[in-house]
């Protein structure tokens, strides 16, 4: 199977909202969070109900309440493990915003998490 996602994904929890419109044409909203984040698309868990596979969704990041980003996104796969149900959203409009703000900020999170290498002088 070929790699269809392009650009560097992060492994990062950021609180997430999300809304759809149910099978009964009634909105849903749940609270989640990431799983990782990419240029294009995010996968994220939702401890209750999950979106239809080719549905659009509302996602929103809370991270910052004073600056989130909300795209619309349409749901590409899903993961329905009991314990831990996913879905992979591929984003379909606010790109720069959510590579900007979402994106980019996860990347230099991750990047100041990580340990310095150490000089091996042996």
């Amino acid at each position: 199977m070929r790699e269809r996602r392009s650009g560097e994904r992060f492994v990062i929890s950021l609180p997430v909202r999300i809304r759809w419109k149910g099978e009964d044409g009634k909105e849903v909203t749940q609270e989640g969070l990431t799983e990782n984040v990419g240029p294009h698309g995010t996968l994220i868990y939702l401890p209750r109900n999950l979106p239809l596979v080719g549905g659009k969704v509302s996602l929103t990041v809370t991270e910052d309440p004073k600056s989130e980003v909300t795209v619309t996104a349409e749901v590409i796969r899903l993961e329905r493990n009991a314990a831990h149900p996913q879905a992979a959203l591929n984003l379909l409009d606010n790109l720069r915003e959510w590579k900007k703000k979402v994106w980019e900020t996860a990347g230099q999170t991750i990047a100041n998490q990580q340990p310095e290498e150490l000089d091996d002088w042996n």
